[in-house]
């Protein structure tokens, strides 16, 4: 087809790349004189009907757009000449190599510049995503970004091409989903014939992963479908776990939307040191949860022991001796029963917290919630929440503090022992887990929730040993 005139306008100049009945060439425009891609779908022997409905789809999501990123719609229009019949597609050409390209021949990406690479990309999605209806593009894999001549300091422009298999979300509401994508980009769901934005953000993060380590995704090794690439890499330890969440196999705890992960990414909330990692206890029965959004903590009722009869037998001791109590004060003359009522209030207080207590052991729950705003530990019990201390804004954090088990002396010079205890100072205010009364009194279960909290808020643990 080189030098065949397409609609009497566009001199075919080059072939780019070719598969199954599908073809792009580079073109001229012979009004314009500009260099454009023309993208042609032919009834050729393979041709199936979903190609042409994504062909259709492609031409009608172009023309809506309007991103200095992204190709412009030019021209839509049946063709039927002797050596093709089918549809062709033109679209601005963009005098750019591809970021498979780039890797074919050899070329390292530092840390530095895959930031860069992943902030363009984020900005053109957050532009996509927010779209009414969003636009998800489905195909993000580096044959589909464009890399532009390095200027100065910069890197050089990027862009995302190749809408092939763009999808609004409108289109997935009903009739046939189709599934397309390529393997080692594509999410889990995205198997499924789901896709949502957080989809596109998966390919990114494993493209990126790609200039990383100049493994293709597909020939990484895996385990519970997350990519193990981190021994291939000398990445920051922030930036890597900005990738693992980008790649999360499971939705939910993946990045919510572009403009998350572009916070995340420009605001480096993530340490630069290297965090130490200690794996849950076995049979801990605590509950932790975490993504960028959020680090939730919540310790189940410790359960009846024996060291709570006499609690129990004594809170019913001391609460019928002040039931008997208040009832002979009331039943004194007015108004001489007034002052004894109100002399049991004090002992009525102490005697509904041991019954607190006791029930709290049984069917209370401890819940340390943080996120980017804030940090709240709440004291649950039934339908009652109780704050202790109050929440206090993230930012305020300053501390860490885990003190072992140790000993110390009661008022008559015993030695008390005294269980470990993790600290968490925000402003004026400490949030403490384990400790007298804290629900956890192993000392792995606090190490572990130490070092989990020491790597999501990026704060050294200080270790205090009280002799």
């Amino acid at each position: 087809m080189i030098k065949e005139i397409l609609s009497d306008r566009y001199e075919v100049r080059q072939q780019l790349s070719k598969k199954a009945g599908r073809r792009t060439f580079l073109a001229q425009d012979q009004i314009t004189g500009e260099l454009v891609i023309v993208k042609l779908l032919s009834f050729s022997s393979d041709f199936e009907w979903d190609s042409l409905k994504l062909f259709e789809r492609e031409a009608e999501t172009l023309k809506s757009l309007s991103h200095p990123l992204i190709p412009r719609y030019l021209d839509y229009f049946e063709v039927n000449s002797p050596s093709i019949q089918g549809f062709a597609l033109v679209q601005s050409y963009i005098p750019a190599q591809t970021l498979e390209q780039y890797l074919q021949a050899g070329r390292n990406f530092t840390e530095a510049e895959i930031k860069q690479i992943a902030k363009a990309l984020l900005e053109i999605l957050v532009y996509l995503h927010q779209l009414l209806p969003p636009v998800i593009h489905r195909d993000i894999k580096p044959s589909n970004i464009l890399l532009g001549e390095r200027s100065g300091n910069s890197l050089g422009q990027v862009y995302l091409v190749d809408f092939g298999s763009v999808q609004t979300v409108l289109a997935t509401e009903g009739g046939t989903r189709t599934v397309v994508g390529t393997y080692g980009y594509m999410p889990p769901e995205q198997f499924g014939g789901r896709t949502v934005p957080a989809s596109d953000l998966y390919s990114l993060g494993a493209t990126l992963i790609y200039l990383v380590t100049g493994i293709h995704p597909a020939d990484l090794p895996q385990k519970d479908f997350r990519f193990q690439f981190e021994q291939s890499t000398n990445l920051s330890p922030s930036f890597t776990r900005w990738l693992q969440w980008m790649t999360e196999p499971n939705l939910e705890k993946r990045s919510s939307s572009a403009s998350v992960a572009l916070k995340a990414l420009d605001e480096s909330h993530f340490p630069d040191t290297i965090a130490l990692t200690v794996s849950k206890p076995a049979g801990s029965t605590i509950q932790l949860s975490k993504n960028w959004d959020h680090l939730d903590i919540v310790v189940p009722p410790v359960g009846f022991k024996l060291s709570m009869v006499f609690l129990s037998s004594f809170a019913i001791a001391w609460n019928s001796f002040i039931l008997f109590w208040t009832i002979g004060a009331l039943s004194a003359p007015f108004p001489l029963n007034i002052p004894f009522a109100l002399f049991s209030l004090p002992f009525w207080g102490a005697g509904l917290f041991m019954v607190y207590k006791f029930l709290f052991h049984l069917f209370g729950r401890i819940h340390l919630s943080l996120n980017q705003k804030q940090i709240a530990l709440t004291w649950e019990l039934f339908t009652f929440k109780f704050h202790r201390p109050r929440p206090s804004p993230r930012q305020s954090i300053t501390k860490l503090v885990y003190i072992p088990n140790h000993f110390t002396r009661d008022s008559e010079g015993a030695r008390v022992r005294v269980p470990a205890q993790l600290d968490i100072w925000s402003g004026v205010y400490k949030y403490r887990l384990g400790g007298t009364g804290g629900a956890i009194e192993s000392e792995a279960e606090l190490e572990w929730l130490a070092h989990e909290l020491s790597d999501w808020l990026g704060i050294e643990i200080t270790i205090e040993r009280v002799s």
